[in-house]
């Protein structure tokens, strides 16, 4: 069934996933794809997706045996895209325009991890809403332009330059910058402190902020 451009899809990845309090409101009313093995992260959440897709080569027989009834969408093993990607490419062919890929950071491979985040800021830049959860880390693209972040007080958060950035604003934090130009490979932006939701501008680049949010170490 099409989606209605207001809902929020779950991407079901195959990397690390913590089930917190962030993450079950972030998932609330949702619905779900699970792209190969992140199927395995439903029974922790306590859903069922709509559909399951991928080429099945990292999903046990125990895992397929589990859920019989969810509809299968196979692809070969030799495919130009990841599973995370074809499970993203359906929801939004499915009218998606907000998207959560929860399992995204971390795991075993940190190609699909950085992948994954390399994806969100195109898909960020095609005008969907998009997120990416551990449960414990959280991550945004950031592009031109103004948001706010909504973080804990006291909670560890990163901003990680793609490229070279221009008019980088940060307020609310531990250490705020105002018109700062940020050079490409610069760690300049590591390790800053939230002071409650973060208020982000910037004038020209793209970056991704990585949020700790249950880490009050710098509290």
């Amino acid at each position: 069934m099409p989606a209605s451009t207001d809902e929020t899809y779950v991407v079901l990845l195959g990397g690390a996933l913590v089930a917190t309090p962030r993450l079950a409101d972030d998932i609330t009313g949702a619905r779900f794809i699970a792209a190969d093995g992140g199927m395995r992260h439903a029974a922790m959440l306590g859903v069922t997706p709509d559909l399951w897709v991928g080429d099945f080569d990292s999903t046990p027989p125990e895992l397929l045996a589990a859920w019989p009834d969810v509809e299968r969408q196979p692809y070969p093993a030799a495919k130009n895209e990841t599973d995370g990607a074809l499970a993203v490419s359906v929801a939004t062919g499915r009218g998606a325009r907000s998207i959560l890929l929860a399992g995204a950071l971390g795991g075993e491979r940190s190609d699909h991890a950085l992948m994954h985040l390399i994806h969100a800021v195109s898909l960020a830049e095609a005008g969907i809403a998009i997120k990416l959860t551990s449960g414990e880390e959280e991550a945004w693209p950031l592009l031109p332009g103004r948001r706010v972040i909504d973080l804990p007080a006291g909670s560890l958060f990163s901003v990680l330059g793609l490229t070279a950035l221009l008019g980088l604003h940060l307020e609310n934090v531990r250490y705020p910058l105002t018109d700062f130009t940020l050079a490409f490979g610069s760690s300049r932006t590591i390790s800053n402190v939230a002071e409650g939701p973060v208020r982000v501008s910037l004038a020209s680049g793209r970056a991704i902020l990585i949020a700790r949010p249950y880490d009050l170490s710098g509290a």
